[in-house]
């Protein structure tokens, strides 16, 4: 039996994956990173078009990481955040995310991640509210196709009812809007993009009654959703309503931050003042599990009253995780990694653009290097392409590893350490796949191409 099997056969035994099938066998086990490689067990390389899920902003393997890692561990490896209680290394973390994040988010709450932290914003929101002697403001406002987590409150707010079935009532008061997807016209009954979505907003602000609404929750772009990029006008738009009726903004930048793409916050990129930003991977670009819930401080006032911020987890402030996301931040300004994401995203999207005619592209996009091909199996309809196995044959004929988001769209997020001749390796890969895919979203063999 080679190591591949012997793993294999533990792995089915013993684990269980997100979005695994019991029924596939099949697995493909890493070993080993280093920058945008990976090795799984029998030797094969692969690249990483996906940046983990959308987080190794640095790169794999980084010695320096491991490095702040060792030290923090033989130093305090361990001190809770709970009570008077603090570390060195979350402190001088807290003061470097107020120090990058947009205007007046100066308070951040230590999480182990995204979904963590997302509810953890939508607590805070109501609270906010209750403290403020507004009780009745508990409505939390989503999108449909967002995706906020599969904990428990975030969960209820992930508008993919295909994630919720079967678990019963969430934590009620939510509800999903129309997203903003310019590419999808059919939604918009003609109007733009931007004013249908503001109408919707306002006539649910008026149905509901804003004194019942505590918070609107948003992605700046809509990753799993299909990497949607929203029209430049629509989140200054939705953050102007939601203003004049006092009710809160909070950006699920878990995707988006750090980089992501192109700007430290989405909330800077697209000209918006959140009231409450939720953060994790790109903040530790994977090397460990953390997040952060930034928020102003005058939330941070109101939901400290009296006994304190009643959200608690027993890794808030790690000090390893703390130590280790001061690295990566700073070996993302020294080696200008953001900017570097928009420099690169322009290099994908023009090696992308002689794929923009065949008959399963409807559009290719991209913010920083967030990239995207909207596949559809009719151009004039612009009709989704059926459930697709396309990242599994480019994995299997290129080694190069990407994803679908919301079944049609093809994603690449690649580490933004990310070099020319990786991108052009992972373009030949995409376009030799998508020149041979069908209406029905299966893909000819190769040699019969």
């Amino acid at each position: 039996m080679s190591d591949y099997e012997h793993l294999r056969d533990l792995d089915a035994k013993h684990m269980i994956h997100t979005f695994l099938p019991l029924e596939t066998r099949d697995r493909t086990i890493f070993v080993k990173g280093k920058g945008c490689n990976l090795w799984d067990v029998a030797g094969r390389d692969y690249l990483d078009m996906t940046g983990g899920l959308w987080l190794a902003q640095i790169g794999h393997g980084r010695p320096e990481m491991a490095e702040a890692a060792a030290k923090q561990m033989t130093t305090l490896e361990y001190a809770t955040a709970f009570w008077e209680f603090s570390n060195d290394k979350a402190i001088t973390l807290a003061a470097k995310l107020a120090a990058l994040s947009p205007a007046g988010l100066d308070v951040a709450y230590f999480t182990s991640g995204g979904s963590e932290g997302n509810d953890a914003a939508i607590k805070t929101a109501r609270l906010f509210h209750a403290h403020r002697g507004e009780p009745d403001r508990t409505w939390i406002l989503s999108r449909s196709d967002a995706y906020h987590g599969l904990a428990y409150g975030g969960g209820t707010a992930t508008g993919f009812d295909g994630l919720k079935a079967g678990v019963g009532p969430g934590i009620g008061h939510v509800h999903h809007l129309t997203p903003p997807k310019p590419f999808q016209t059919w939604r918009y009954n003609g109007q733009s993009t931007t004013d249908f979505c503001i109408a919707e907003l306002e006539a649910t602000i008026a149905k509901i009654g804003a004194k019942n609404i505590a918070a609107m929750i948003g992605e700046p772009v809509m990753g799993v959703g299909g990497m949607v990029i929203p029209p430049d006008d629509y989140w200054p738009r939705v953050a102007q309503v939601l203003h004049k009726n006092g009710i809160l903004l909070i950006l699920d930048e878990v995707v988006t931050a750090f980089g992501r793409i192109g700007s430290w916050f989405g909330a800077d990129k697209y000209n918006v003042s959140p009231d409450i930003v939720v953060t994790a991977k790109g903040i530790s670009s994977g090397y460990i599990p953390l997040g952060a819930v930034l928020m102003t401080r005058e939330i941070a006032d109101a939901v400290c009253e009296g006994h304190g911020f009643p959200v608690g987890y027993t890794y808030s402030g790690h000090p390893v995780a703390c130590a280790i996301a001061l690295e990566n931040l700073r070996i993302l300004e020294e080696e200008r990694l953001v900017e570097r994401a928009n420099v690169m995203g322009r290099y994908f999207s023009e090696g992308l653009q002689p794929l923009k005619d065949l008959p399963c592209v409807g559009e290719i996009r991209h913010a920083g290097l967030g990239i995207a091909i909207e596949l559809v199996s009719d151009r004039k309809s612009r009709h989704p392409l059926p459930d697709n196995a396309i990242p599994d044959v480019i994995k299997q004929e290129s080694g190069v590893i990407v994803r679908m988001a919301n079944e049609n769209v093809l994603v690449l997020s690649p580490p933004l350490v990310v070099t020319e001749s990786e991108a052009d390796r992972a373009i030949e890969a995409v376009s030799r796949v998508l020149a041979r895919v069908r209406a029905d979203g299966s893909v000819s063999n190769a040699a019969a191409a």
